[in-house]
């Protein structure tokens, strides 16, 4: 099973070359998979039909009894044939549908691959919390699917509507299955289902919530509006997601959890009273509709609530009705939907007002759509008929309630014979008054997958009896009835039969006067359910703007007041109601006199932050508090923190001199008098209020310290530096989330810089001739030698032809080249020592970040590209790679992040051992350094950019001419 699904998604992941080297037939190599499923699945048809299970389990978070758990059992038997089955042919048919030349056709395929796979891990999941993460997985494919083309207005917004819906009720199915999970004491479905927890309130609710999640995908009301939506996804996409998978995962999860939870008291209203609702009105309003796909769709939105309806009911007979229903459901609307994609491929329109004549044109995909339809009308011999009548005999035979159900299924039944008289009638047959409509031949690969569907609906009408026996396995997990019923295509003359005739007959006349009925329904329609989500949402975005408006005021220093405050109002109260305070140990003013006195300068250079004008100056200041507090470190005996914290520091302040060059020298906002009588005491009380708590938080432990556990663990293992070993190994999942946290900031912020573009490559030659920023912020000097030509000029920098005479530091040049190389191998030795010594991949990031910052301020962004001709983007998202792969690489012997140790000996090196924590400190080694370079090229080289152009535009203005540049090739480079 596991390697089925797996499969799935690898071979998504090579769709793009396969579909560049096949084209569209690529789509046939892609249907490899779900074929193989087919026929594994019905090799198993036995072991299913007997009541059998197949299962595979893997213990994922063992300490919250959390596995990736899988079951092959009778229902799950009927999903893998449909979700595989179905997707083998619709794969096919897209070879057909499409063309070579369709754009973004390699990512369709893959979408769609992957979209399978995970609907069979869906229906096979034995576990709540991956049958969450893979009922996500469908969401998020399906997205992507109706999304397709993403450059139409309409598909863009039903794909976020789609979205909006199936997530938000998915959420609220989490929390569901959060509260079953902890009320049975397990999330395994098989073990919640064999001995369900006792009704209650918590299980009230979370039934609740798990229908939520249900019902919205299925698109029962009220969620139904995004499925009609979802139409302007491409046909295949129709047919295999809105017919036979996704909207059948809804069904599927009230089948599957209505043996342990139809008893609970809020079961059946909402799912009978919602099933019943939307049959009705789904089919309703696809007696107005003109458009073919509309039309299914909104079929499909009623069949939906009468399978939800049946499959939740929650008695042994309603249950093999809903099994064969799903069956049948599914032979039938998805060779309606893949003939109305042929129809609209053929004749260019789906519009039943203009289609005329079209079945004499195509007679072969005109019996393939009557077949279908004549099953989805439950017309004998067609398994849809065996279907309707085992649901009315049920429903007959069934409690007060059933019965009231099964009118409302005898009116829903008639409807959808109008609805597919209409079809049937605006698709294939004449219109009074219209032309024939034009259409070119259909090949006979393009109408197969469709007519095998159809042929499959005709060939189990008879034959349901083959089915029983299945069905039957899932439909013995309820209570038994007195008289079990048996899948049969005749049952005799009896009540059942006659509601059969009545519904087919209420359609009949319904679809006779189809002109009355549809100026009826528009006349009473009720507003639609999407005007009403596209009110809701102009509201709410109305509401936000405003919002933000009152809130966002543009003042930081408004911002910072208000953060303080509710921080200050929250930890007040917990402090003035707990009183934590009692009985804690007094505070000692420092450890060592030496610390006072740190901390004396420290809070010193703060408080002449308050005093200075210019921005410099308070940068400058600012970077001392924070050179202070890692002198606190030292002195307290944490070289690790104190050199990550100067090298943040050193970074964090060039990267405001970095932006102070585009702003005013001086603090240009006055503070009023009564202003600042507010800033001070909000500013004190907030520093005192966090001293207190930090205080009371340390005084408050009650546990023995970690610490010497971890050194004893450390020392173990033969390393020494605890601390390092704590970040790349006992706590890496924390590392491993504040590296993306990181890496996610960085690209954002730079992103907001790089608001056009984000590219800046290796020194263009024609850019690095003309005139750069340190070139142009002064007046070109004449008069100034640029080299003699009997011993040409030593030149220390690769861009140094870049720099105004006036703005170069020969002594800085040639420290920062001698420096640059040496700084890279310092990092490299911190990022390797850290096991021993101080150091690690963060730091040594750092360090060899300051590097290339060296580089830039002796040369500017010309020289930063030569020295880092790479994009950062590279580094970060390769240090990300190898960190979450050294990750993965520990699910190998059980857990994320195992960490494993290699011993060797090298002839010259001599013992030597390494550990995946190295490779994983390479990681963010990496990271750091690509978050270091992305940040100083945006506030850089963007700056750098910027003034050039100013001051180009000054130059102009003037017509002062460029100053002179060197000729190429003049300045030499140092031996």
């Amino acid at each position: 099973m596991t390697a089925l699904i797996v499969c799935h998604f690898v071979l998504a992941a090579f769709a793009r070359p396969l579909v560049r080297a096949l084209g569209r037939r690529a789509f046939v190599v892609l249907a490899l998979p779900p074929a193989a499923a087919t026929v594994w699945a019905a090799t198993q048809w036995n072991t299913a039909a007997s009541g059998s299970a197949v299962t595979w389990t893997w213990r994922w978070m063992p300490a919250y009894d959390v596995t990736v758990a899988l079951r092959f059992d009778a229902l799950a038997e009927l999903m893998v044939l449909l979700a595989a089955g179905i997707g083998t042919l619709v794969l096919l048919y897209c070879a057909s549908y499409f063309t070579d030349g369709t754009p973004q056709l390699a990512g369709f395929a893959g979408n769609l691959l992957a979209f399978a796979g995970a609907m069979l891990a869906l229906v096979l999941a034995d576990d709540l919390i991956s049958l969450y993460v893979f009922w996500e997985l469908t969401t998020v494919f399906s997205f992507l699917l109706i999304g397709y083309d993403s450059e139409q207005k309409h598909s863009r917004r039903s794909a976020l509507q789609a979205l909006t819906v199936t997530t938000l009720g998915g959420l609220a199915m989490l929390v569901g299955f959060l509260i079953i999970g902890q009320s049975a004491g397990t999330y395994r479905i098989s073990a919640i289902l064999a001995d369900p927890p006792r009704a209650g309130l918590a299980v009230s609710v979370a039934v609740v919530l798990i229908l939520c999640g249900a019902l919205s995908k299925s698109a029962i009301w009220p969620f139904s509006l995004w499925l009609p939506n979802a139409m302007a996804a491409p046909t295949p996409v129709s047919a295999y997601l809105h017919a036979a998978a996704m909207v059948k995962a809804g069904v599927y999860l009230v089948a599957r959890l209505a043996p342990g939870f139809a008893d609970v008291p809020v079961w059946r209203p909402v799912v009978i009273v919602l099933g019943a609702a939307t049959m009705l009105l789904g089919g309703w309003r696809a007696l107005r509709l003109n458009d073919l796909k509309l039309v299914l769709a909104y079929g499909t939105v009623s069949q939906l609530g009468f399978l939800t309806l049946l499959a939740g009911t929650g008695n042994r007979d309603t249950a093999l009705a809903a099994a064969v229903m799903i069956l049948g459901h599914a032979l039938f609307k998805a060779p309606l939907f893949l003939v109305t994609g042929i129809v609209d491929h053929a004749a260019g329109t789906r519009d039943l007002r203009r289609l005329s004549g079209v079945g004499r044109a195509l007679p072969h995909v005109c019996t393939v759509a009557v077949l279908a339809a004549a099953s989805m009308a439950a017309l004998p011999p067609l398994l849809g008929f065996a279907a309707k009548e085992a649901a009315f005999d049920a429903l007959l035979h069934g409690s007060t309630a059933d019965r009231w159900a099964l009118g409302i299924t005898v009116a829903g039944s008639a409807l959808t014979v109008a609805y597919t008289l209409r079809f049937v009638w605006g698709a294939f047959f004449r219109k009074p008054g219209a032309e024939d409509t034009p259409v070119h031949r259909v090949g006979w690969a393009f109408l197969a997958p469709p007519a095998l569907l159809a042929v499959c609906g005709l060939v189990l009408g008879p034959g349901v009896g083959w089915t029983d026996r299945l069905f039957g396995a899932y439909a013995d997990a309820f209570p038994p009835s007195a008289h079990p019923y048996h899948l049969a295509l005749w049952h005799g003359f009896g009540t059942a039969l006659l509601l059969s005739a009545v519904a087919t007959a209420g359609g009949v006349l319904l679809f006779t006067g189809r002109t009355t009925v549809t100026r009826l329904s528009r006349r009473i329609a009720w507003p639609t359910a999407d005007s009403v989500f596209g009110h809701l949402l102009l509201g709410l975005e109305r509401f936000s703007l405003q919002l933000t408006g009152f809130v966002q005021r543009g003042s930081l220093s408004v911002y910072l007041a208000t953060t303080l405050l509710v921080m200050l109002a929250g930890q007040l109260t917990v402090l003035g109601v707990d009183r934590p305070w009692r009985g804690a140990v007094a505070p000692r003013v420092w450890d060592v006199p030496l610390q006072g006195a740190v901390a004396l300068l420290t809070c010193a250079a703060a408080l002449c932050c308050l005093t200075v004008r210019r921005r410099m100056k308070a940068v400058v200041l600012a970077g001392l508090t924070g050179y202070g507090a890692a002198l606190l470190f030292v002195v307290q005996g944490g070289p690790d923190l104190a050199l990550t914290q100067f090298c943040v520091e050193t970074v964090s302040m060039i990267v405001f001199v970095l932006v102070l060059r585009r702003m005013p020298v001086h603090f240009q906002e006055s503070v009023s008098t009564w202003r600042r009588a507010v800033r001070i005491p909000v500013a004190l009380a907030a520093a005192a209020t966090l001293g207190v708590v930090v205080w009371v938080a340390s005084a408050a432990r009650t546990g023995a310290p970690a610490g010497a556990a971890m050194v004893e663990e450390v020392s173990h293992h033969g390393l020494k530096d605890v601390v390092a070993t704590i970040l790349v190994d006992l706590r890496s999942w924390d590392t491993m989330g504040e590296s993306a946290v990181l890496a996610a900031a960085a690209v954002g912020v730079t992103s907001l810089i790089y608001l056009h573009r984000r590219t800046e490559g290796s020194s263009l030659r024609e850019e690095v001739r003309g005139r750069t920023a340190w070139s142009l912020t002064a007046p070109g000097m004449t008069g100034l030698p640029h080299g003699d030509e009997g011993a040409p000029e030593r030149g220390w920098l690769a861009a140094g032809s870049t720099l105004a005479p006036e703005h170069r530091s020969i002594v800085f040049e040639v420290v920062a080249r001698l420096l640059f190389h040496p700084v890279l191998v310092l990092s490299v030795y911190l990022l390797f020592c850290a096991e021993n010594m101080p150091g690690g991949g963060f730091v040594a990031g750092l360090v060899a970040g300051l590097a290339l910052i060296t580089r830039y301020l002796a040369g500017g962004r010309f020289e930063l590209a030569e020295a880092a001709p790479l994009q950062p983007g590279l580094f970060t998202g390769l240090g990300l790679f190898l960190s979450t792969g050294v990750a993965l690489l520990g699910l190998a012997d059980g857990t994320v992040l195992h960490a494993w140790t290699h011993h060797g000996r090298l002839p010259l090196i001599g013992e030597y051992h390494i550990g995946t924590p190295v490779l994983f400190d390479f990681g963010v080694y990496l990271l750091v350094l690509g978050v270091v370079l992305d940040i100083v090229r945006a506030l850089g080289a963007k700056i750098d950019r910027q003034i050039e152009r100013a001051a180009a535009e000054q130059a102009a203005a003037a017509g002062t001419p460029a100053p002179p540049r060197p000729a190429p090739g003049t300045e030499g480079t140092p031996g």
